[in-house]
């Protein structure tokens, strides 16, 4: 199974890039627990270590790839991947978001994306933009 995604965070790419591949930055923007890098190869976790992964690819500021499992994956199942593309706009961006590779049983995953990414991103950045 595989979905995409798109929001617009009234944020710059490269603030939204940044924190998402930092720690401090993405504990922030999701509310949730993060350890991550911004070197490829280097693995993470987020949401209290309920998802892991790994740095696939990334293009600063504008496309960052990630392995990515949860801990709902059953041990058979490979790890799914994330792309998540970047395009400025004038005062926001629109984040896209590919998941591929997700289990049948991963429907609820949409349903997380926007409730735990997406809306706490957008408030983090429209509180910090705001200052």
């Amino acid at each position: 199974m595989e979905f995409t995604l798109t929001t617009t965070i009234k944020a710059t790419a490269k603030q939204i890039y940044k924190s998402w591949l930092s720690t401090q930055g993405h504990t922030k923007m999701t509310g949730g627990v993060a350890f991550v890098s911004d070197k490829i190869g280097d693995s993470f976790t987020v949401w209290d270590g309920y998802i892991t992964g790994a740095n696939v690819a990334l293009e600063p500021y504008n496309r960052i790839v990630q392995s990515w499992r949860s801990s709902n994956f059953e041990d058979h199942e490979d790890d799914s991947q994330i792309e998540v593309i970047l395009n400025e706009g004038d005062s926001e961006t629109k984040l896209t978001l590919i998941h591929t590779n997700v289990p049948e049983s991963g429907e609820h995953y949409k349903k997380g994306w926007s409730e735990h990414y997406f809306e706490p991103m957008k408030h983090y950045f429209e509180l910090l933009n705001k200052a």
